[in-house]
Formats: C-alpha cells, sequence, structure tokens
C-alpha cells in the first residue's frame, strides 16, 4: 500500500500539533508496512490552479503550471491512501492544502457522471484510494467540526473515495491520546 500525506499546516507555532500528527500517521503506516510519501506542503512552492482547463483540453492530465504540485500530483496517482493533515478554519482547510488539492484536477476527467442523484468527474485513472482527513482547532468548536466533517465527506465523493475517515485534534493532545486515535483512524481507512 501507498499512503500520501498532504499537511498543510504551516511551518510554525501554529502547526505544531499538525506536525506531530504527520509523524504518528507515517509511524503507522511504515508498521504496517506500507510506502510513505510526505509532503509539507507549506515549504513547497505551490501556486494557485488558474482554471485555464489546458490540464483537460490541451494535455489531458498534465498540469500547465510547473510547480512543486507536479510531484504531489504523481504521488496522488500512485497513492492507495491519503492522509490530510490541516488546521481548521471557519471549518475548511488550511490555504496550503486547498492550493495543492485544487492542483489535483487533472487527476479528473472533464466529463460528467452521476453519484447518488449527483452531478460529479469521474476520476481519470482507475485506481481508487482511501482518504484519511486530520483536522486540528486551538480548542473545542462544535460548528467548525460539523463543517470539517462534512466537507471531508463531499470531498470523498467527488474522489470516489473506497472508505473514509476523519478526526478532529485539539492542540495540547497528549501524545499518547494522540498515537491512539491516529492508530484507530488509520486502521478503519486501511482494513480490507
Amino acid at each position: 500500500m501507498n499512503i500520501l500525506i498532504l499537511n498543510g499546516s504551516p511551518g510554525n507555532e501554529r502547526g505544531a500539533t499538525a506536525r506531530r500528527l504527520k509523524d504518528a500517521v507515517a509511524r503507522e503506516a511504515t508498521a504496517r508496512a506500507w510506502n510513505v510519501t510526505a509532503f509539507d506542503l507549506d515549504s513547497m512552492t505551490i501556486k494557485p490552479c488558474s482554471g485555464c482547463f489546458a490540464c483537460w483540453l490541451k494535455h489531458p492530465g498534465t498540469c500547465a503550471i510547473k510547480d512543486d504540485a507536479e510531484a504531489v500530483l504523481r504521488a496522488h496517482i500512485q497513492s492507495d491512501i491519503l492522509a490530510w493533515i490541516t488546521p481548521i478554519t471557519f471549518g475548511g482547510y488550511s490555504s496550503a492544502l486547498k492550493k495543492a488539492l485544487d492542483r489535483l484536477i487533472p487527476s479528473i476527467l472533464p466529463f460528467f457522471h452521476k453519484v447518488h442523484d449527483e452531478i460529479h468527474h469521474p476520476q481519470r485513472y482507475e485506481r481508487r484510494r482511501r482518504l484519511v482527513v486530520i483536522g486540528t482547532l486551538a480548542r473545542a468548536d462544535n460548528e467548525a467540526e460539523r463543517i470539517f466533517h462534512n466537507l471531508a465527506r463531499r470531498n470523498a465523493i467527488n474522489m470516489n473515495s473506497l472508505k473514509t475517515e476523519s478526526g478532529v485534534f485539539y492542540e495540547g493532545t497528549g501524545e499518547r491520546e494522540l498515537v491512539a486515535k491516529v492508530s484507530a483512524l488509520i486502521g478503519l481507512v486501511g482494513a480490507a
């Protein structure tokens, strides 16, 4: 199994819990003998999607923008499990993670199909992935958490995910609790 970890947290103090989570996910995946690829998105040069649709029309599957997002897209295509880690901002993802996800558009087709009476784009490649989305908050915020879990669920539909789990961690979560909860989340998405 190949797991791709996208850490969308900032490299400063605010991203400390997310970095601990990234390390815990990587350790858990390694313990399961999975191949781990991890990116700290905040330290990469990833420009916003320009909406040119060249990845659909001019050179299918390849983005016109040449930057670090190319490596993320290659790893995404080769992954079996995706792990997204982000500070939760108004229930959503960090700007670093959002930019990286937007740049995965070459992995979907410009056509439409119905999924549960909704219109979605089909995936370009047959490989279906599993998804775990992990968010961090300074403290409990029921509304932000509800929105975050719903966003993860909606992204899973768009990505045709085989299995999806999301979890929220608070700043200052103890190491034992953090590791146990990460292990449980990875176990839920990694189970056959």
